[in-house]
């Protein structure tokens, strides 16, 4: 049950964020990301929020979360990551199915992403709340219906970013609220983890295409 759970945190957080609105207390800090959890009224699954420093350009993190076929290649347990809408290069729809281990059925969801950027202090924020329709239920599969927030990116010199990212979710099921709280802090730093290496991936890949080019 345990690794269900990390697992169901870990995918659906970064497509469905939400901000709380209680007191934030700080939960966990591990490598320089701090999880913070407090309660939402009305709901028993408690909202978390993480903060962290990475060395990219708000260009390059918004670059990341918006190439959303290639998110099986970094957010654990992904089945499939799939655009069905690009609207601008700001704004887009896409579909994703978790994968989950036998006997829990997977998860999927649709989520609108929506880019924008501050003009004065240059924070961009990402919103990113599930909808309804575009893709029709699939037997056996667990629809997740209530989730949204955003992603808060700014820029703090020398090519570093601040990132802050809040959540709550319902993933629907019969999963235990209690435990879905318990592991919610453990799946964020796992998550802000992959975002590190995938950025320092690329950024090895363009020194490499460069040295290739001169």
């Amino acid at each position: 049950m345990k690794k269900i759970l990390l697992i169901l945190v870990l995918v659906i957080w970064k497509l469905v964020p939400a901000s709380a609105q209680s007191t934030w207390k700080l939960n966990t800090e591990k490598d320089g990301i701090k999880v913070y959890t407090c309660a939402v009224p009305e709901s028993k699954i408690k909202a978390v929020k993480v903060e962290g420093t990475f060395n990219a350009t708000p260009a390059q993190l918004v670059d990341l979360i918006m190439d959303v076929n290639t998110a099986a290649d970094w957010i654990y347990h992904t089945k499939s990551s799939v655009l069905i809408k690009q609207v601008s290069a700001t704004e887009l729809y896409y579909y994703s199915e978790v994968n989950l281990p036998w006997p829990t059925a997977n998860r999927d969801f649709v989520a609108h992403l929506i880019v924008s950027q501050n003009p004065e202090t240059k924070t961009v924020t990402i919103e990113g709340p599930v909808v309804t329709g575009f893709v029709a239920p699939k037997q056996g599969v667990v629809r997740i219906t209530d989730a949204t927030g955003k992603w808060l990116i700014t820029p703090t010199g020398n090519d570093q970013v601040k990132v802050e990212y809040a959540i709550h979710l319902d993933p629907g099921g019969s999963l235990p609220s209690w435990l879905v709280n318990m592991f919610a802090a453990e799946g964020p730093i796992k998550i802000f983890k992959g975002i590190k290496l995938q950025l320092q991936k690329r950024t090895d890949k363009s020194s490499v295409l460069a040295s290739a080019e001169k």
